[in-house]
């Protein structure tokens, strides 16, 4: 019970961060601590399983950087533990003469990020990589690939136990404060109390990190650090191709960006299983955790709908948020937006899929954070903390190059 760095959350970055930290210092004592009873349950285990090549992402900056960083390490280190992916490389497809501009654009933006082997194709490439996809050039991607993220999370937890390393599933914090007397004092007297009234266990450690994604913001309100940027909760609803139909759609395929909406609009994703996904759209969630269209929590719906910063999102984007609540409803409308690449799908060739919840944060002006925020807090307890406030897709392609950077700060921050 008594540890040097405890890292809560079991997702995929947690664990990344926690393999990393106990690989560099493997004379401390690290816990990894996971309120569910299985690992990667939430974001980790509900995303697209994409690992992204880097284009989106504005030059210079943390996304841009750690993604192509982490799509090379985790190549490498799928390599290195037989986890099975494919290479199956990315079409972003112009479908209307005015996406031709933005889509050369991405181009010489994933040039100035160095995502390898990029190339703008036209009409007759695009059949030929993709037979049943129209378009007039698309964006061809060619190290992009897909993967399992929650079988590579879990060889992140076998690393970090076979390094020494402790994980304790089942153990919620709901609460930290510093011990008055314990036997896991450091010698100026102080250390974490982390008591969680869910579960009565309780554990002492002299530092935190904390990886909780949809629950970064309410975490750091514990702590007694900001509670900005907030977290609101989007669901993603997939469509999934049947299985008689998913020969037409070999690698991704992927719509050209609009800078004006906040998302990126339907997509085709193979999975490692075989199945294609179609989607997702983007929905305010009732319920951070809620994969089901009518999950609902009381206090998640009032914490998201009482925040300003979400009411200036919505009125900046509220045609747009309507047009994805009627898609959301209706199958007819979604299969027009996955028509406009592939005519020869029809609303008999797809069926309701799988749900993710976006951990999405905003600012107080309406603003989507685009990029990874670290932060911390002053006093006896916040001095001590690394909170990961905000790590979005492409988060789970990042992982290895982000615990780097998290494994850099916390030597520096905490001196170890």
């Amino acid at each position: 019970s008594t540890f040097d760095v405890a890292v809560v959350g079991a997702g995929i970055v947690g664990l990344a961060s926690a393999r990393e930290l106990v690989r560099r210092h493997p004379s401390l004592a690290f816990a990894v601590l996971e309120k569910e009873k299985e690992l990667a349950h939430h974001q980790s285990g509900h995303n697209s399983g994409v690992i992204h090549s880097g284009i989106y992402y504005k030059p210079g900056s943390l996304k841009a950087k750690l993604c192509v960083q982490g799509a090379a390490l985790c190549y490498e280190y799928c390599d290195q533990k037989g986890i099975p992916y494919k290479q199956c490389g990315k079409l972003i497809v112009a479908v209307e003469q005015d996406e031709i501009p933005r889509l050369k654009a991405l181009y010489e933006r994933g040039l100035q990020n160095n995502v390898r082997g990029l190339k703008l194709i036209g009409a007759k490439e695009i059949q030929a990589k993709e037979p049943f996809c129209r378009g007039l050039m698309a964006l061809d991607s060619p190290y992009t690939g897909i993967v399992n993220y929650k079988q590579v999370a879990q060889s992140y937890a076998e690393d970090f136990q076979e390094a020494g390393g402790t994980i304790l599933t089942d153990f919620e914090v709901t609460n930290m404060e510093m011990a008055k007397e314990s036997s896991s004092e450091s010698e100026d007297g102080k250390a974490i109390f982390c008591p969680p009234f869910t579960t009565g266990k309780e554990i002492y450690c002299r530092h935190i990190v904390t990886c909780a994604g949809l629950y970064s913001d309410r975490l750091s309100e514990i702590s007694g650090c900001s509670p900005e940027p907030r977290i609101v909760p989007f669901r993603g609803d997939y469509l999934v191709l049947k299985p008689e139909k998913c020969y037409m759609v070999k690698g991704n395929i992927y719509p050209v960006p609009n800078p004006r909406f906040p998302f990126l609009g339907f997509h085709f994703t193979p999975r490692m299983d075989g199945s294609v996904w179609l989607g997702p759209n983007a929905v305010l969630a009732f319920k951070r955790e809620g994969y089901r269209l009518f999950d609902f929590s009381t206090g998640d719906f009032l914490d998201a709908v009482t925040y300003s910063g979400l009411w200036k999102l919505v009125l900046r984007n509220l045609s747009y948020g309507l047009s994805e609540i009627y898609r959301a409803c209706f199958l007819s409308a979604q299969v027009e937006q996955l028509q406009k690449f592939i005519p020869e799908v029809t609303i008999n060739d797809v069926l309701r899929g799988p749900s993710g919840v976006r951990a999405q944060a905003l600012d107080s002006d309406g603003n989507l954070v685009d990029d990874f925020v670290f932060d911390g807090g002053s006093g006896d307890i916040g001095s001590r903390i690394l909170h990961v406030r905000n790590a979005p897709s492409p988060a789970a392609t990042s992982s290895l190059a982000i615990a780097k950077m998290i494994a850099d700060e916390v030597k520096r921050r905490f001196e170890l």
